[in-house]
């Protein structure tokens, strides 16, 4: 992608002849078994198999090879592994590089059911995890063991959205683990606004439902990995079943064609909807990355190209349960939904206590109830009345 402008990449990325074959958009295949004319063709195909050779459905079909390839042009990845949804990628792609007895370190603010799966799956099968703060920086050598296998970012971090020194990190654990394995959630920013492999991360992870697919209506999980990693990831998830189906394989290629337009009018609409909470006498701060004051603001200035739609504010007051019920049911714009990335905006909630039971190893700085915001691509005066006529619910 070197030689185009992202809007252009995005709109041609993986749809070369033999992917289209005479249409505009890939084709759509769908395959369980793929047929080889002679003996010949079968020992081909299957000498080729991991390299984008039709063989068998579950290594994929012509769908889910333009979309790989795609992936790979626009995070600069030597190989793309397809998942049924986010948290499948990063549970998979994590069980990729671990065995028992090893040691991985987490964020304390990753993803919830990422949490879990650590805790939970992983502990089950003799793996230990260690969390850490996501402002650590270079301090993070101090954590690694020698038997750390795994280093997993989210960048921003989930709800609270604080933002690494990826480069801080990256080079720490290279100079006391350097076979360690780098990966991140990037799902923020959409794998682009943050071009992960070029940090010097091994493995860039998203949750596609949200800005790939962009329209709240599929699911599907990625993760480009470079070339020192590529062949263990795909072998893993290959063994361990996972794949895509070919229509949400092509839903997805067709969502990058319209991803940098969306992703531009989402990052314009939240700063203005951030920079307006900013001012307002209910809100104690925002948490925004591309606005100055937002816990690690400066690495997003640095590393990011942009920003998407998701953050939080922390309101002054702690509202009680009777209180968020009559602020979050009465609004006409924002929906209440797990998951984003799509062209509506949504809202949700949650109290300080409740994040410091989900945080390990966290401290929780605030006392106010936490609201997380997906700003859509509706026009940004009115979801400002929709927030403002929030605010005159909870005075």
């Amino acid at each position: 992608m070197a030689d185009k402008h992202l809007d252009t990449a995005l709109v041609n990325a993986g749809r070369s002849k033999k992917f289209t074959q005479g249409s505009v958009n890939s084709v759509i295949q769908r395959a369980s078994s793929l047929v080889f004319e002679t003996v010949a063709a079968k020992k081909h195909a299957t000498h080729n198999r991991a390299n984008g050779e039709l063989f068998y459905g579950r290594r994929g079909t012509l769908t889910h090879f333009s979309l790989q390839e795609a992936m790979c042009e626009l995070e600069g990845g030597a190989g793309c592994a397809l998942f049924p949804c986010g948290a499948a990628a990063v549970a998979n792609t994590i069980l990729a590089f671990v065995e028992q007895g090893d040691h991985i370190l987490v964020t304390n603010t990753a993803y919830e059911p990422t949490q879990d799966f650590c805790s939970k799956i992983l502990g089950k099968l003799g793996v230990t995890t260690s969390w850490f703060d996501p402002l650590i920086g270079e301090e993070i050598a101090a954590l690694v063991q020698p038997n750390t296998k795994v280093v997993f970012l989210e960048s921003p971090g989930s709800i609270t959205m604080e933002v690494h020194d990826v480069p801080a990190i990256v080079a720490a654990v290279r100079r006391v683990a350097p076979d360690a394995i780098i990966m991140i959630d990037n799902t923020w920013a959409a794998g682009i606004l943050f071009k992960a492999l070029e940090f010097g991360i091994d493995i860039s992870i998203q949750a596609g439902t949200k800005y790939l697919i962009g329209h709240s209506d599929a699911m599907v999980g990625t993760a480009v990995s470079n070339e020192r990693c590529w062949a263990q990831l795909r072998e893993n998830a290959y063994l361990m079943g996972q794949m895509l189906d070919a229509d949400t394989a092509y839903m997805t290629s067709r969502g990058l064609r319209t991803l940098g337009v969306r992703l531009r009018q989402h990052h314009e609409s939240s700063l203005k909807v951030a920079e307006w909470l900013a001012q307002q006498p209910q809100v104690e701060r925002v948490n925004h990355p591309a606005l100055p004051g937002s816990k690690g603001h400066e690495f997003w200035k640095r590393d990011f190209t942009g920003s998407s739609g998701l953050f939080s504010f922390v309101l002054k007051k702690h509202l009680t349960q009777d209180e968020l019920a009559t602020y979050l049911d009465n609004f006409t714009l924002f929906s209440m939904a797990y998951s984003w990335g799509g062209f509506e905006s949504l809202i949700l909630a949650n109290q300080p206590e409740e994040l410091q039971e989900i945080r390990p190893d966290g401290k929780i700085d605030f006392s106010g109830t936490l609201i997380r915001v997906h700003i859509g691509l509706e026009n940004v005066d009115d979801l400002i009345a929709d927030l403002s006529a929030g605010f005159s619910r909870i005075v």
